[in-house]
Order: structure tokens, then sequence, then C-alpha cells
């Protein structure tokens, strides 16, 4: 009962591997993307991406066996994080033909995380709306 308890606080374990989420997001990718951006670029771009959330407190460090005291409310604003992997991409020289390949890699990193286990719920749209 004990250790079903202290399991029970733990936060579940969603493993994040960059190498399979290259592969995951590039296969997902409309293929128009998957013409224009190279492996090498997606993984820069999920690199940025996992960056911002670093910057919002949703990726911590060391995280195993940490109970779960996430008490703040976080919404992801998919937008913010396509304007933020643009800006990074043409700061670095990720060369980027169509910004709509950005919005392609986000929505499909963001099915990645759903597919490992590591997003919460859609957030109601009246949490959305300022």
């Amino acid at each position: 009962g004990r250790e079903a308890h202290r399991l029970d606080a733990v936060a579940p374990r969603a493993v994040y591997r960059l190498d399979e989420a290259v592969d995951f997001v590039s296969d997902r990718l409309p293929e128009e993307s998957q013409a224009r951006l190279t492996p090498e670029e997606v993984e820069r771009l999920l690199a940025f991406h996992m960056q911002w959330l670093h910057s919002r407190g949703l990726q911590p460090d060391r995280v195993v066996d940490r109970r779960q005291d996430i008490d703040d409310l976080v919404v992801i604003n998919e937008d913010d994080l396509t304007a933020y992997l643009l800006g990074e991409a043409d700061r670095t020289g990720v060369d980027l033909i169509d910004d709509v390949d950005a919005v392609n890699v986000v929505e499909a990193h963001l099915r990645y995380f759903e597919a490992i286990g590591a997003v919460g719920p859609e957030a109601p749209l009246d949490d959305v709306i300022d």
C-alpha cells in the first residue's frame, strides 16, 4: 500500500528521445515540408521548441521520481511558439523557405508529446482567450 501511494504522487515517466522525435516529426510532416526541411533542420527546430518549453518551466531538471507539484496552470499558445521558432531559425541561420514549415513542425512535435504521454489535456477555450 505504501509503495502504491508513493507511486501515485510521482509524475509518470515520459521519456523524450531527440532522435526518436526527429523521426516521428519528419514522418508526419506534409510532403511539401518534408521536401523543404532536412532532418538536421527538423532537429534544430525541435531543440528550439524544447528550449522554449524549458524557459516556461515545462522541462524541469531532475524529473525522475519527482512529486507532481505543478500548481500553476500553463497554457501553450502555438502561435507564440511558432513565432519563437521562426525568430530562432532566422537568428541561427536555419533557412526556412516557407513559414508554414515551422507551423507543421510544431503540430507534429505536439503529437509526439501526446504519443509519449508528456502533455496534459487541452485547455478550454475560455482559458485561452485573454
